[in-house]
């Protein structure tokens, strides 16, 4: 007896719930000030941002995506598979630029 396989939602619909959801938090969620208390989380948030786009990390992306696309272009790797890395590389490095986006449109809005 097989097992019901449940179909994946489309990534259209999740990118526009995130959208939608970031969007009506709005300004209420945003503080103008640390909280008190918060400068050993600050810091700690501050050297995981640095680890994560520091120079190890941005030539451990460059090595993925050279490795990545040479196995897809001798067929080793699906091509979903690939530009899945190569698209989440993207996403890493570009995280700030994204949030600073959905912000400001988020103070247009409101």
């Amino acid at each position: 007896m097989s097992t019901p396989t449940r179909t994946p939602l489309p990534g259209a619909v999740v990118l526009s719930a995130a959208v939608a959801a970031a969007l009506v938090t709005g300004p209420a969620s945003a503080q103008s000030a640390d909280p008190q208390g918060s400068g050993p989380i600050l810091a700690a948030a501050n050297w995981v941002q640095g680890t994560l786009l520091g120079n190890v990390a941005t030539a451990v992306a460059v090595v993925a995506v050279a490795v990545v696309g040479f196995m897809m272009l001798t067929g080793r790797l699906n091509w979903r598979y690939g530009i899945t890395v190569i698209v989440g590389c993207f996403v890493l490095f570009g995280a700030a630029a994204i949030v600073g986006g959905i912000q400001a449109a988020a103070r247009f809005a409101g």
